[in-house]
């Protein structure tokens, strides 16, 4: 989801929800503690130069349960990272508390915000060696136990 989508979504809400993979939501007395332009320069594994620019929102909870993050909040707060940062219409991860600090995408559905885990991958599969996964064929008149013991076909 990129910023401008986030927005949309808060703008129509009365309380925000994130929801961890899990199906366990984060306590509603999360803050927000910062918003980030995240900017990365790397070079992959077949040495090519990339760069990718994130937006990163991280949520903390405290033992301060009598106060909530409402969604104009969070888009008054939004909108001054935006001009101080100078932020882009990227796309948002969400960083929160587990075993260490977790990095999330993140979705909508009905009403509320999902945290979806992140996966590594190999950008340059095509460099590495890596061959792709076959689909497995079955062949025609072999069943399931055609090579179990005592079946002839050893």
């Amino acid at each position: 989801m990129n910023l401008e989508e986030f927005k949309n979504q808060l703008s129509a809400l009365e309380k925000i929800y994130f929801q961890l993979p899990s199906g366990a939501l984060v306590p509603s007395h999360f803050h927000v503690t910062e918003v980030a332009k995240v900017e990365k320069e790397f070079v992959d594994c077949g040495g090519e130069f990339r760069k990718e620019e994130k937006i990163s929102l991280q949520l903390w909870e405290a033992d301060d349960y009598d106060h909530r993050l409402h969604p104009e909040k969070l888009i008054a707060i939004l909108k001054t990272a935006e001009s101080t940062l100078s932020l882009k219409n990227v796309d948002i991860e969400v960083e929160y508390q587990g075993n260490t600090i977790e990095t999330y995408d993140l979705n909508f559905s009905k009403g509320e915000f999902l945290l979806v885990s992140k996966k590594t991958d190999c950008l340059a599969k095509d460099q590495c060696g890596i061959p792709e996964k076959k689909l497995k064929v079955e062949l025609s008149g072999m069943t399931n136990n055609a090579c179990a013991p005592n079946s002839g076909c050893c």
